[in-house]
């Protein structure tokens, strides 16, 4: 979707403010607040968002909380140039968080990371051995965000496995609960110490139409 065809002034009569990123190409990211968009960024630091390729990262201060939304690269195939540049990526978000930002401060970055962070988050492990979105390489490259700093708000309230956000439309993936957990919600320790709620509206993926990905709902609440 194109900046120019996002639907902004339907969130408006929402109550939202919105910003968008995206060239009209299969990727694109947005921020929505009811408090405010301040310091809006549409690409990484140092990029022109009007000449980069993919639209995958835009982040925006929301009263006082740097928010990201990233649509991390899908990698296609492991060993694939598509996968290298998949790890480079995410290479390259941990230097934008880790070079402007401190762990105690309020900071959430949140999309679709195209990661299982570990074996709970798909349902089968064996089904997905040898392909991307679970291998040693990809989740190295999001422990070093948690690493840094970054907690898994939704992991933090659920320690069981089978919660999934993602069901592939073919085979019936849905309905045979074949899924993976892959987006999610991170957020600096001193923000996701003041996350009360956290779910997936499984309910979303049921209506017409739907999306293979459901929302995930984090309830914060800050002083």
């Amino acid at each position: 979707m194109s900046d120019e065809s996002f639907p902004a002034l339907e969130f408006a009569g929402l109550g939202y403010e919105a910003v968008h990123h995206g060239n009209g190409q299969w990727n694109g990211v947005a921020i929505l607040s009811r408090v405010g968009l301040g310091g809006v960024r549409k690409a990484f630091t140092g990029e022109n968002p009007d000449t980069v390729a993919e639209c995958r990262i835009i982040a925006a201060t929301c009263q006082g909380m740097r928010i990201f939304s990233v649509y991390v690269p899908n990698g296609r195939s492991v060993g694939s140039e598509h996968y290298q540049a998949k790890l480079a990526w995410m290479s390259r978000l941990r230097d934008e968080i880790s070079g402007a930002f401190k762990p105690d401060g309020l900071v959430a970055v949140c999309g679709d990371f195209n990661i299982a962070p570990d074996d709970r988050d798909v349902w089968d492990p064996l089904h997905f051995e040898g392909s991307t979105h679970v291998t040693a390489s990809e989740r190295a490259a999001l422990n070093e965000l948690l690493d840094w700093g970054l907690v898994d708000v939704f992991r933090s309230h659920h320690s069981n496995g089978d919660l999934f956000t993602w069901w592939d439309y073919r085979g019936g993936g849905f309905h045979r609960h074949h899924g993976m957990r892959i987006d999610l919600v991170l957020a600096t320790q001193e923000l996701a110490r003041s996350s009360t709620f956290a779910l997936v509206d499984r309910n979303a993926r049921k209506g017409p139409r739907p999306s293979d990905h459901a929302p995930v709902l984090v309830d914060f609440e800050l002083t």
